[in-house]
């Protein structure tokens, strides 16, 4: 018998913003939250993420990995492994897994300007649009590493 399922957070890592995203516990809805400024390697960043927890039921991060087309680790990958142990040490009852994030911002940007976001609009909300994103393909690929 498996526990009950709860919300997800997806993260797109950045190093002055960082995005969020949510499904509820039965994937049926998924949004986009308000990204954070600042550095990603900062305590603050830890901070508002304990702040997304008091506000929800959350039995997973979903950390975009930055990966290069050919699948090998892109350059900011170290930095998002610091951050992935950095969550894992800080938040220890929530899942963390690392998900590949290839085209996320693309795919984002897509949507944005669909849904008539431009220029600084868009540019505010495409960090955690691209969480959203990363969610929606993690979700629809079945869940891989929520087992």
């Amino acid at each position: 018998m498996s526990a009950r399922r709860k919300a997800v957070i997806a993260i797109d890592h950045g190093t002055k913003r960082c995005g969020f995203a949510v499904a509820d516990a039965l994937r049926i809805t998924t949004k986009p939250l308000d990204a954070y400024h600042g550095p990603g390697d900062a305590p603050q960043l830890l901070d508002a993420v304990a702040k997304l927890l008091v506000e929800r039921d959350v039995d997973v991060f979903l950390v975009g990995m930055p990966f290069n087309m050919d699948g090998s680790a892109g350059s900011r990958a170290l930095d998002v492994q610091r951050f992935v142990a950095a969550l894992a040490a800080r938040f220890p009852n929530v899942r963390v897994i690392p998900y590949d994030e290839r085209l996320t911002t693309k795919a984002a940007e897509d949507m944005l300007r669909e849904a008539g976001h431009r220029g600084l609009d868009a540019r505010a909300r495409r960090d955690s649009w691209s969480a959203l994103v990363l969610l929606h393909d993690w979700i629809n690929s079945g869940e891989p590493g929520n087992g």
